[in-house]
């Protein structure tokens, strides 16, 4: 056993008194090839030295479990949680192949930084190197994950103006075969010159009406084409029942027919209905093609502004905008939801110097936080004001809120409420960040069914962020009893330092 000891670096300058006290309180582990040792999301209970073998890192990032990294001879786990006072594990650990390990329970280690304290500076090295990795792969799965929810939901609302595209130009095709047959039966109709001028002007006054019309609720609409049917049978208009829907969606009524049938031979009266629903029925079509076209387009230019695609990374940035954007791009969330969004927008705030495509990740973090915290149901306010110097945005939920004994540890890396595989403990890791990386800052007010977050950015990203003073005033106010959490990452690691 101390032979083994001495294999791994960590304790190859140990005395033998102090291998000897570490032997006889190890527990050894043989493990055979698939083998786990630790499972994602469990409690902490052992610190594990590899003798020999391998083992490997995975994490589960949605349905799938993907390798983070791999150990070999003389490696070591355990210690980082055990360190930052993580109380379960962040991945899953199993055995390659055939490994030989030794483990220690959690009392255990902490006596041994006081038995061996020449270790500490080795563990407090490798804590740091292995979360950084940890935290980097993490990120790399957790922008993959949300490149795959962008991609999901871009698919989605592009679907249905594409398709809407397709079908409209399909029916248009048909529209234009009938159009020549069905004017060359009008040609061979008894129709004066001065009827067909008629119904030329009466053609292009209705599609200009039909412009400005609303959509009817289907029960009025239903009403109306029963009117109008009733109508076309009475004067021995066949298949009427098939006109009635487009002459009611073009605000046409049975006073309009008679109007038409006064102007009109009374045997014509079929094949001008059908000329009419015809022309009329293309024209909806070419409005539904411009209409579709139109989101697409307006999808794409999200996009574009989302990413700040052909942008250099900094730049004036408009937070109205990339809070819109944004909001586009999260609209499959919303759409269908009981979920309302309310806006309360500064205009008059200047333009900020910043990274946009990052601070749009900000937005898209807390914003799809506080639609994942509802539960389908809810309000969502989003508030823009000028403070000072800077730029404040607000996004307030009225979820559940945040419990207190966990506000202090949102920043913390790798601090999730999610089930396992649900998230990386990331997402305001990132995004408390990139605010510091502006110079801004961030805070949070929460209580039961409120949660508040500010985000305060100066307007030069050289400036400096004066105190928000927000927090204190919503005290005062409708949130009174709210609690204020101002933490920075700094501090939390810190203080883990600290408490041990």
């Amino acid at each position: 056993m101390l032979d083994a000891l001495r294999q791994v670096p960590l304790f190859a300058q140990l005395t033998d008194q102090q291998l000897q006290w570490l032997s006889e309180r190890s527990h050894q582990l043989w493990l055979i090839p698939g083998e786990y040792i630790a499972i994602e999301g469990e409690a902490v209970d052992n610190f594990y030295v590899l003798i020999e073998g391998e083992i490997e890192f995975t994490k589960k990032v949605g349905n799938a479990e993907r390798q983070v990294m791999t150990f070999g001879p003389g490696t070591y786990t355990g210690h980082e949680l055990i360190l930052l006072d993580k109380p379960h594990h962040l991945v899953n650990v199993r055995a390659l192949k055939a490994s030989y390990m030794l483990k220690w329970n959690v009392d255990t280690f902490w006596q041994m930084l006081t038995i061996c304290p020449s270790i500490t500076r080795d563990f407090l090295i490798m804590t740091a190197q292995r979360v950084q990795i940890l935290e980097s792969m993490s990120q790399h799965h957790g922008k993959l994950i949300a490149l795959g929810t962008l991609a999901a939901g871009l698919a989605h609302e592009l679907n249905n103006p594409a398709t809407a595209v397709s079908r409209s130009a399909t029916y248009l095709h048909d529209i234009f075969q009938q159009l020549p047959s069905l004017a060359l039966k009008l040609n061979q109709k008894q129709i004066t010159k001065e009827q067909l001028l008629f119904l030329d002007k009466l053609l292009h006054d209705t599609i200009a009406q039909t412009a400005t019309l609303s959509l009817l609720d289907p029960l009025t609409q239903s009403d109306q084409e029963q009117e109008i049917t009733a109508w076309l049978d009475l004067h021995d208009v066949a298949d009427g029942w098939k006109i009635a829907s487009t002459l009611v969606r073009a605000g046409l009524n049975t006073q309009w027919l008679n109007t038409l049938v006064e102007h009109i031979p009374t045997e014509s009266l079929g094949e001008v209905l059908t000329w009419f629903e015809a022309a009329l029925t293309g024209v909806e079509l070419l409005d539904e093609i411009d209409q579709s076209s139109g989101r697409i387009s307006e999808l794409v230019k999200a996009i574009k502004e989302y990413s700040y695609m052909d942008q250099a990374p900094m730049q004036e940035v408009d937070v109205h905008r990339g809070l819109e954007s944004t909001l586009t791009i999260l609209g499959h969330k919303l759409k269908g939801s009981g979920i309302t969004i309310t806006r309360d927008y500064d205009r008059s705030l200047p333009p900020i110097f910043a990274y946009g495509s990052e601070l749009n990740q900000v937005w898209t973090n807390l914003i799809d936080n506080a639609i994942g915290a509802m539960g389908g149901q809810g309000q969502i306010w989003i508030r823009t004001e000028g403070e000072n110097s800077c730029v404040l945005v607000e996004i307030t939920d009225n979820g559940p809120g945040i419990p207190p004994e966990i506000q202090q540890r949102i920043f913390e890396p790798f601090f999730t409420t999610k089930g396992v595989g649900e998230g990386t403990g990331l997402g305001l890791v990132i995004t408390y960040r990139i605010v510091e990386k502006h110079k801004g800052d961030i805070r949070l007010c929460s209580e039961p069914g409120k949660t508040r977050f500010q985000v305060v950015l100066p307007i030069a990203l050289g400036g400096t962020t004066p105190e928000c003073g927000q927090c204190e005033k919503n005290k005062t106010g409708e949130n009174a009893g709210m609690q204020s959490v101002h933490i920075s990452l700094g501090s939390v690691w810190d203080q883990k330092m600290v408490e041990r």
